[in-house]
């Protein structure tokens, strides 16, 4: 008796780490071929930005708060550099979250281009600014201004 359990147990076992190694496997194949999709479609982007700590953005090597990206923006349509597609992509520090998919459909809108990232299932979507409900610019942190009393200072407030 103990000997047909003993077997039934070793059974088991290698079903359970052949299926894991199978699903192991598979998975591997998947991850590779999405991050290779990822590094292929960043060519057909005008612009590549990442996804920042607290809704910033990592634009050619500089953190901006969603204001001063508004402001990159504008500049380069002032010097007739536009992008027409954007790419929003995770960054070491942190994942594209909805604040930035807010700020970017913004952006997308005031400055016309077409903006995109990848889901969570690693699939390229376009921001869609009606989807994402578009976001006001702000800067990252408030700015400390001159009370009116004279002492001191008090925070901005945005109206």
């Amino acid at each position: 008796m103990s000997r047909m359990s003993t077997l039934l147990v070793r059974m088991s076992a290698a079903i359970v780490l052949g299926s894991v190694l199978l699903l192991a496997g598979c998975h591997r194949n998947q991850v590779k071929n999405e991050q290779h999709l990822a590094a292929s479609m960043k060519g057909e982007f005008s612009l590549t930005m990442q996804a920042y700590k607290d809704g910033q953005f990592l634009i050619d090597g500089a953190v901006l708060s969603a204001l001063d990206a508004g402001s990159h923006f504008a500049y380069l349509r002032d010097q007739g550099k536009l992008p027409a597609k954007v790419l929003l992509i995770d960054s070491d520090e942190a994942k594209v979250g909805k604040k930035h998919l807010q700020y970017l459909a913004r952006m997308s809108i005031d400055y016309g281009f077409a903006a995109y990232f990848f889901d969570h299932k690693g699939r390229l979507t376009q921001i869609s600014p009606v989807d994402v409900k578009a976001r006001k610019l702000e800067d990252h942190q408030q700015r400390a201004q001159p009370s009116s009393d004279g002492g001191g200072y008090e925070p901005s407030q945005q109206h």
